[in-house]
């Protein structure tokens, strides 16, 4: 599939959505965030992929919204004025039932940090900076970085960083659980497909209604939250991956998952 600021690829279950605007950055166009969404969706609905991994063209992961077009853009649309193009990617992001792995390979900065962080997991390379930079722009953090931020970091620190707009290293965003690995720039895709690999393998609809019980499950109370797990193993129970998980053990070897 051929996008114009996106390059897309599904290899062994694992689609790649690489940002493809290195000469900005990655900085997020119209048609960069159009992009991205409909490949987003389509991986989403798509059965032979298990695992989505996201990384930037070129030396920056993303470097947020696009500032040089910000004072051109047109008229918003109605749509875009209570429920922009950002918000419904973020929101797919979270309800997309497969995991989706942040390859951090250069500068997340403003947008592009959120955009990391609506991801499920965040590997980094060690040349990795990350920063809410809205603030030195004289605007508001969008993209979820007041609701993610705050839960990584801590309320104190995530106000810290929203404002002052500093950079922090990866090697810092390590200590912060803002990642959860770093690796030399030249072993970070590496290892990113060793991990989605490894997922990827796994079972697909208890991974998926795990990764749905995760984020359920941080709004709610203790009740809801068991309630809800109550209703994911229930589901898990009656599948062909569960009764291979107990065989496979019963006879000491290793489980071939089918997704089923």
């Amino acid at each position: 599939m051929t996008y114009e600021c996106l390059i897309y690829d599904v290899k062994d279950r694992v689609a790649t959505l690489t940002l493809n605007r290195p000469e900005r950055l990655n900085a997020l166009s119209d048609t960069l965030r159009d992009d991205f969404y409909d490949a987003l969706m389509k991986s989403a609905a798509n059965p032979d992929v298990g695992v989505l991994v996201v990384t930037g063209a070129g030396r920056g992961f993303c470097s947020g919204g696009d500032v040089k077009t910000m004072g051109s853009r047109p008229v918003a649309a109605p749509l875009d004025k209570f429920s922009p193009k950002r918000d419904r990617i973020i929101l797919a992001m979270q309800d997309c039932p497969k995991p989706i792995i942040a390859a951090v390979n250069g500068a997340a900065a403003g947008a592009g940090m959120n955009l990391a962080f609506a991801c499920d997991m965040r590997l980094a390379s060690s040349t990795a900076k990350f920063s809410q930079a809205f603030v030195k722009r004289g605007l508001h953090p969008d993209w979820g970085g007041t609701y993610f931020l705050p839960r990584i970091v801590g309320m104190a620190k995530a106000c810290e960083l929203i404002f002052t707009g500093d950079s922090i290293d990866a090697d810092e965003a390590l200590r912060l659980g803002i990642v959860n690995s770093v690796f030399a720039p030249e072993a970070l895709m590496e290892a990113t497909y060793k991990l989605a690999a490894k997922i990827a393998a796994g079972p697909a609809v208890a991974i998926q209604l795990a990764k749905r019980s995760l984020y359920h499950n941080q709004n709610v109370d203790l009740r809801a939250a068991l309630e809800f797990e109550t209703f994911a193993q229930n589901i898990t129970r009656e599948t062909e991956d569960s009764k291979e998980g107990a065989k496979s053990f019963v006879e000491k070897r290793p489980p071939v998952f089918k997704g089923k």
